[in-house]
């Protein structure tokens, strides 16, 4: 838990609703017994990620919202978050994605309301993904795709917007190489 407090005191929000969101998140980390664990209570954090590649970048229709949202969900036990970015945007995307080298990048805070009278406090890390088309997994949302960046933007959830900006203003994105083989690395703890 201390490196990922460590990571959200070290975040410069990108505006006012990230700067609420971090500021809810932090004080959820010093307040909850169990921030990590969705069955500890209904707030809770949660995880996700801003793929992006040559193409743009990735989005699904979350099943039950019916939106264009970013992979994500809730965090696995004993899994951090970078690990659960990383494993639900393979799970819903299919996609060979990894952190960007030296390891994973938080680049977006974000707190919503959920179902079931939850709240997700959800931390968004950068993850970089091959130019494939989009493959879920079994029982994962059947519409993913790649976007351009002006594209992602208008069908987007407002509550992604803020993230998806943030991406597009990262190095990677601005100027595409594919990486050199072993320059990209899975989850590190």
């Amino acid at each position: 838990m201390q490196e990922v407090r460590a990571g959200l005191e070290r975040h410069v929000p990108g505006d006012e609703r990230e700067a609420r969101s971090c500021a809810v998140l932090l004080d959820a980390l010093g307040r909850l017994a169990s921030p990590f664990d969705e069955h500890a209570g209904p707030e809770h954090v949660t995880a996700s990620a801003v793929v992006i590649g040559a193409r743009g970048t990735v989005l699904h229709v979350h099943k039950r919202l019916q939106r264009w949202l970013q992979p994500g969900g809730h965090l696995d036990a004993g899994e951090t978050p970078w690990e659960a970015a990383w494993r639900e945007a393979t799970e819903e995307t299919g996609l060979a994605v990894a952190h960007p080298a030296p390891g994973p990048r938080l680049i977006h805070v974000d707190v919503h309301d959920a179902a079931h009278g939850h709240v997700h406090l959800d931390l968004r890390y950068l993850l970089l993904g091959p130019d494939d088309d989009p493959a879920p997994g079994p029982g994962e949302s059947p519409e993913v795709r790649w976007f351009d960046w002006q594209r992602a933007l208008a069908v987007a959830d407002v509550a992604l917007v803020g993230a998806l900006r943030v991406a597009a203003a990262q190095p990677e994105a601005r100027s595409w190489d594919s990486p050199a083989p072993g320059t990209m690395v899975g989850p590190t703890t």
